[in-house]
């Protein structure tokens, strides 16, 4: 079984889906139980998956490997590493949570609703699993097809423009990133004789710095769309707004995800010299920033309580590519981690949204005031989830953003100034969002009568609530899973880093050389401030040297 564990997680869903399948529609009690069923289920097979898993190894780990399609050099390959264990806990315990808040949210084809999740539950979870690129653009594509339907169907008024808009702005990265695989694809026959699309072998391709430019332009297109990073971020709010309680949760807490995991997996490891690139790297900063500013600036003047939380995933993603473009440990290990801490506090965020609208179907800011009179109990996890996403200091979010802000201070220090604004705007928009709907006093009656939340919508929001509080409290555990990782996408990109950072400890610590002693030799010479140009020498660099020269160390 140990050697088939990330099968069974994979296809869990899709084995619950074929029984959903044969259930009859009428029986629409039967269907929601059997879904809730197989989504806890999908959650508890991926439990052993964290202990199973191995921190202080590098590498992929319970790896699936079997030929496909041969004749395409396309593999069935998956396995984990920290990223990915990460992402997949994520995905699977969303996946229940999305499912369990839609109880009595859905009531017109419940099966096919059903249905769709349990098929995007599959497709999410095969994304950050697969190690061959032909193996993962049918997940990337398949994930489309659910979330179109779920929007489309079980949306709102506006649903089939915000479903079309979904598609096709992510079809379009899609087929642009496709043409960056291909790419890559027949370079490595061109280099090793023969075709393939495993991760691993592509990565040992020799590719000139122009063509490394241009597929990450093509894989930019495809995974910026996804996350979204701005100016491509315009079917975002539509798709939220539009889209049930529980299409927008997993869509906030998983599907843009997979934007930022492309970066991590694919951008930086296989094509390094255009990941260093300066002029690439101040764009997506730049494009980072303006994301964080623009999205928590918009979200200030939104009046749609959803279309508020909307924006500010925009924001919030835009400290996860700055975090991730500052190529430095801090703001990598941070991105993934912030990642998490999106899921879940957006995620909550959406599920007070869903709470609320199936009580009074409407999302107007105005129409609420003093709800805490009433709805004390969703007044508190309100507050949680809100402060979790303002990240307040002993909350998930403050630990993800604060490693962030590390990683950009060590890259550039403009980056981090402007950056921080994004934390002020992001707790005044979500403090201003909570004194408008919990505080005050009622003032329209038709919230007097609203009731407050049952046990079943307290216990969506227990896991979250808890692992928010983990994080804040005690973030040790998940940075140990992301440091093998992370070394490794850093040591890819910036050979040296580590060894150079080791240097320049060794050096900080050693004692400094007198300039004089007992009076006598020369007065010591004035320097300029600043590091000495043989400090800035890498490990690498110096045996190259000695290496020219005849000797090596």
């Amino acid at each position: 079984m140990d050697q088939h564990i990330l099968s069974i997680v994979l296809l869990t869903p899709l084995a619950g889906l074929a029984v959903l399948l044969l259930i009859p529609a009428a029986q629409k009690n039967l269907i929601r139980v059997w879904a809730n069923l197989v989504s806890l289920a999908g959650f508890l097979v991926s439990l052993p998956l964290v202990f199973r898993f191995d921190k202080s190894l590098a590498g992929f780990q319970l790896e699936e490997h079997f030929d496909w399609i041969p004749s395409l050099g396309a593999h069935y390959h998956v396995g984990l590493d920290g990223i990915s264990l990460l992402l997949v806990m994520l995905t699977t315990l969303m996946g229940f949570i999305a499912t369990l808040c839609s109880w009595s949210a859905v009531q017109d084809r419940v099966k096919g609703y059903y249905a769709m999740f349990l098929l995007l539950q599959t497709g999410m979870i095969g994304v950050f699993i697969s190690l061959d690129f032909f193996l993962f653009y049918v997940f990337w594509e398949l994930v489309l097809v659910p979330m179109y339907f779920i929007i489309g169907i079980w949306g709102g008024p506006r649903k089939l423009y915000a479903a079309i808009k979904f598609f096709l702005y992510t079809l379009a990265g899609s087929v642009l990133m496709l043409l960056g695989i291909l790419a890559l694809y027949f370079q490595h026959y061109a280099q090793f004789g023969f075709y393939t699309f495993e991760i691993a072998e592509l990565m040992k391709l020799h590719l000139s710095i122009n063509l490394q430019q241009w597929v990450f332009w093509t894989f930019f297109l495809g995974f910026a769309i996804k996350v979204p990073m701005f100016p491509f971020h315009t079917w975002l709010p539509d798709a939220h707004v539009e889209a049930p309680t529980a299409g927008s949760v997993i869509l906030a807490a998983v599907l843009l995800k997979m934007g930022t995991y492309g970066f991590l997996r694919f951008s930086l490891p296989l094509l390094p010299g255009a990941s260093v690139d300066q002029t690439i790297v101040q764009i997506l900063a730049v494009l980072s920033i303006v994301g964080i500013i623009y999205g928590a600036l918009v979200s200030l003047m939104q009046q749609d309580w959803k279309k508020l939380v909307a924006y500010s995933s925009v924001s919030h993603l835009g400290f996860c590519t700055l975090g991730i473009f500052s190529l430095n440990p801090n703001g990598i290990a941070g991105s993934v981690l912030q990642q998490i801490n999106h899921g879940i506090s957006t995620g909550m965020l959406f599920l007070v949204i869903g709470v609320i609208y199936e009580r009074r179907h409407t999302r107007e800011i105005k129409e609420y005031g003093g709800l805490a009179h009433v709805m004390p109990r969703f007044a508190v996890i309100f507050a949680i989830a809100m402060l979790s996403s303002a990240g307040l200091p002993l909350l998930n979010g403050f630990v993800g953003e604060f490693t962030i802000l590390q990683g950009a201070f060590e890259a550039n220090r403009i980056w981090a100034a402007f950056a921080v604004s994004g934390l002020i705007l992001g707790a005044a928009y979500l403090l201003w969002l909570y004194q408008r709907t919990m505080l005050g006093q009622i003032t329209n009656a038709k919230n007097l009568i609203l009731r407050d939340m049952n046990l079943r919508e307290v216990a969506v929001f227990l896991p979250l609530i808890a692992w928010a509080i983990w994080i804040g409290v005690y973030p040790k555990p998940f940075f140990d899973v992301l440091r093998q990782p992370v070394t490794q996408i850093v040591e890819r990109v910036r050979p040296g880093y580590f060894a150079a950072q080791r240097q320049a400890g060794w050096q900080a610590k050693a004692p400094a050389p007198l300039a004089r002693q007992s009076g006598t030799g020369a007065p010591p010479v004035n320097r300029p401030a600043g590091p000495n140009p043989s400090q800035s020498l890498t490990v690498a660099a110096q045996n190259d040297i000695l290496a020219r020269n005849g000797g090596a160390r």
